[in-house]
């Protein structure tokens, strides 16, 4: 009996271990590698995960961590809130232990206070590919007839055609001089996803010319929100998630671009199953600026000025966001700019999709009889709390279109700060 009873705990004790080390495992393969801070200011970080961690630093003159200046390594559980306040910038290091050894390193980074000016204002966007997209490939005939499919296998949608026989494209007019002046085989130089690779099709002779049987595009162009312009830097962002190729879905690729003035003239309200969107004249003569980058989190550029009058404001950090009342900023209604009362249902601080780090709620009834809720073109509108810029609009939930998801306004500033630091 005793046996039984030494054998059963045994097992219990080992499956609880294995348990407690499989959530354990899970908790740091999902824990963040790097956690930004402001300085001077007292931030509230809520893990609640079931690991013990050691902070250090010999970089900041005075950090304090649940409210106590620690002039030496600090062990803490992060299973309860961890209050962190550093004076002056720099890094600290946060060491997360599992059964008492240690298991991953994650770099508290402590930036200045930095502001920007939150636009909320609708424009015109049109870019210029790097080259030439495939859109798809199919078959032509020849001038007999006949049908070839001579880019099958050798050309793929989302292809960028950076040149042809050893001449750069700049459009797809470029492409198909190309074409036109090629007697036997066509030598491009395709770039596929990270690689740059050579193909080699010979065009068909057909009635009407050489053709290669290929759908290209070297433009786009729509409507969208200018989220923040930095008056330090002169640079702005904008849309909070990147413009993709209607055909292909992949982000598109930029040689130029620009942010041009637009006037909404008429707004298609959403509905459930259908999202709306703005309708509006772009007025090419007045551009704002150039657009330098289109990323995952949004479009980023320069121009000399703000587009708007408003102050500049504070950049929140993540863990200074909370659920509960904020405001947007949009000019969908008589083209002025104005807030709206929106409701911050839920912050995912550890979401696989960084442009759906909120999801938000629109309250204010007059944006409501407007629109319905959240509309294409209000994309990049940014998101304000507590006297902070917090984030920016991205997406609409189709079956419901007051909701929506908004990414954190740290994300689209690190992003732009690596646009910078790149060019």
């Amino acid at each position: 009996m005793l046996k039984h009873f030494i054998k059963t705990t045994l097992i219990c004790s080992l499956v609880a271990i294995v348990a407690y080390g499989l959530i354990c495992a899970s908790h740091i393969i999902g824990f963040p590698n790097e956690i930004r801070l402001t300085e001077d200011t007292q931030h509230k970080l809520a893990f609640r995960v079931p690991l013990q961690a050691t902070i250090y630093s010999e970089s900041l003159e005075a950090l304090k961590v649940n409210h106590a200046r620690i002039n030496e390594p600090v062990t803490v559980f992060l299973h309860d809130p961890l209050w962190i306040e550093a004076t002056g910038s720099g890094t600290a290091s946060m060491t997360l232990n599992a059964f008492g050894f240690p298991v991953k390193e994650v770099t508290l980074d402590v930036l200045p206070t930095m502001e920007v000016i939150p636009c909320g204002i609708t424009v015109g966007v049109r870019i210029n590919t790097n080259g030439v997209m495939v859109l798809g490939t199919g078959a032509v005939r020849d001038m007999y007839g006949r049908l070839h499919n001579p880019s099958d296998g050798i050309l793929r949608p989302g292809d960028l055609i950076l040149s042809a026989n050893g001449q750069s494209l700049t459009n797809k007019e470029d492409l198909i001089l190309a074409i036109a002046e090629s007697d036997d085989i066509l030598t491009l130089q395709v770039k596929r996803d990270n690689e740059t690779l050579e193909a080699v099709i010979t065009p068909i002779r057909a009635a009407s010319g050489n053709m290669i049987g290929s759908w290209v595009r070297d433009s786009t162009q729509g409507i969208g929100t200018i989220t923040y312009f930095n008056p330090e830097t002169n640079t702005f962002g904008a849309l909070g998630h990147g413009i993709m190729d209607v055909d292909t879905k992949r982000l598109m690729s930029v040689r130029s671009g620009y942010i041009i003035s637009a006037r909404i003239t008429a707004i298609k309200k959403g509905m459930r199953g259908t999202p709306g969107e703005l309708v509006g004249v772009i007025e090419p003569q007045n551009v704002l600026g150039q657009i330098r980058t289109n990323s995952p989190y949004g479009i980023y550029g320069v121009m000399e000025h703000s587009p708007v009058s408003s102050e500049p404001m504070p950049v929140a950090k993540q863990d200074q966001i909370v659920e509960g009342p904020a405001t947007i900023r949009t000019n969908v209604i008589d083209n002025q700019v104005r807030d709206f009362e929106i409701y911050i249902e839920s912050v995912n601080r550890f979401s696989v999709d960084d442009t759906k780090g909120m999801v938000i709620r629109i309250t204010d009834r007059e944006l409501l009889s407007a629109t319905n809720g959240i509309v294409q073109g209000m994309s990049g509108s940014p998101i304000m709390q507590n006297g902070r810029i917090i984030g920016a609009v991205t997406h609409v939930f189709v079956q419901d279109p007051t909701k929506g998801y908004g990414i954190f306004i740290e994300n689209m500033i690190r992003q732009e700060r690596y646009v910078r630091l790149r060019n």
